[in-house]
């Protein structure tokens, strides 16, 4: 859930950690317990002029399965439930509209079943677990495909629709680059 985040513009911190329950300062072992309320989460600080609350929502629904109560993939379990977990009024107006945007999309014909939650307090995970898409690449790409993640936001989120709106928004240069690992020719673009 980190590296989509990590390093985007606007984007100030990621921090891996456990949020939502009713014991202060959980360790990963205590939180996989199912037994200390809380869930696996991320807490991201952002600067919302230059990265709107909107395209968080926007990446985070493109990262879950949003219609799965029992966990993650292979991640099972209460702890690994969705959840947006909003700070204001304003979030959760903006968190509200975003889920009732993506049930009218009909992309998932199963309910959407992610919370919105008022945020309580955050505690930072272990060391271990910060940046683990740095720290650990070969164990994080395994995971990616072997939990069926991949496949999973590949079949939701990279339809014939998507691409053609894809297709719509961006250049011909600017498709090929993001989608089929093309190249600039040096010189001939705005940057």
């Amino acid at each position: 859930m980190v590296k989509p985040f990590d390093e985007l513009p606007g984007i100030v911190s990621v921090v891996s950690g456990y949020t939502g329950g009713r014991t202060a300062n959980p360790t990963y072992e205590e939180v996989g317990t199912e037994t200390t309320g809380h869930v696996e989460a991320v807490q991201i600080t952002f600067e919302p002029e230059q990265f709107p609350y909107e395209r968080l929502l926007d990446i985070y629904w493109q990262l879950i399965d949003p219609t799965d109560a029992g966990g993650q993939f292979m991640d099972r379990g209460y702890s690994y439930r969705t959840a947006i977990f909003v700070h204001s009024e304003e979030q959760r107006g903006q968190a509200e509209a975003s889920r009732a945007a993506l049930r009218a999309s009909k992309r998932f014909k199963a309910p959407i079943v992610t919370e919105i939650l008022p945020a309580g307090p955050f505690y930072s995970a272990e060391a271990l677990h910060q940046d683990y898409y740095k720290t650990h690449p070969l164990d994080y790409k395994l995971y990616l495909k072997g939990s069926g993640r991949e496949e999973f936001l590949e079949r939701y989120w990279n339809s014939r629709e998507d691409q053609k709106r894809l297709k719509s928004r961006l250049t011909r240069l600017q498709y090929e680059v993001t989608q089929h690992k093309a190249t600039e020719p040096p010189y001939e673009n705005e940057f």
